[in-house]
């Protein structure tokens, strides 16, 4: 890589990493998981720079990267072990009714189904268009519209059932 392209490369890094971490954590629930998915999407990406600096949408194309990474290592057997001993986090908004607690929409996205937990992510967090989730994922349109449905289906019947 030549050098401009890699202070390129930094400079997007340096401006994109912490919503890159936001987005792994809401798609796998742990900050650890996170940070080796955001690891090696961005190992990926400085191999196929030229390509990606290409793209008319470079942080789609990250997305996409990063959703893929997900689902891949979401595969791997040694991805099926799950922690113990959490140490819960202080939530500011504890003693406010009607608002939903960030450990509580973590809790409820982890009971959505792996593809269904991304489309909600990318069409709500990162705010993507149904085309541009369809386009990222590689599925319809109609399936990014029926799995968004579905999934804030049962996230309000989750919710609704916690707090009832």
């Amino acid at each position: 890589m030549k050098k401009a392209d890699e202070d390129e490369f930094r400079a997007f890094v340096i401006s994109r990493l912490d919503r890159l971490r936001r987005t792994a954590f809401l798609l796998c629930r742990d900050w650890h998981t996170a940070d080796d998915l955001v690891s090696i999407t961005l190992t990926r990406l400085y191999r196929n720079w030229s390509k990606a600096a290409a793209a008319t949408n470079i942080d789609a194309y990250v997305r996409a990267m990063l959703a893929n990474v997900y689902l891949d290592e979401s595969r791997r057997p040694w991805r099926r072990e799950t922690a113990i001993d959490v140490v819960p986090s202080v939530d500011v908004y504890e003693h406010v009714p009607g608002v939903v607690h960030r450990t509580e929409l973590v809790d409820l996205l982890s009971s959505l189904p792996r593809r269904q937990r991304a489309v909600v992510v990318l069409r709500f967090y990162c705010d993507l268009s149904v085309a541009d989730v369809a386009d990222l994922m590689g599925v319809s349109e109609g399936t990014v519209k029926s799995q968004s449905a579905r999934g804030l289906e049962i996230l309000r019947a989750a919710l609704a059932e916690e707090r009832s």
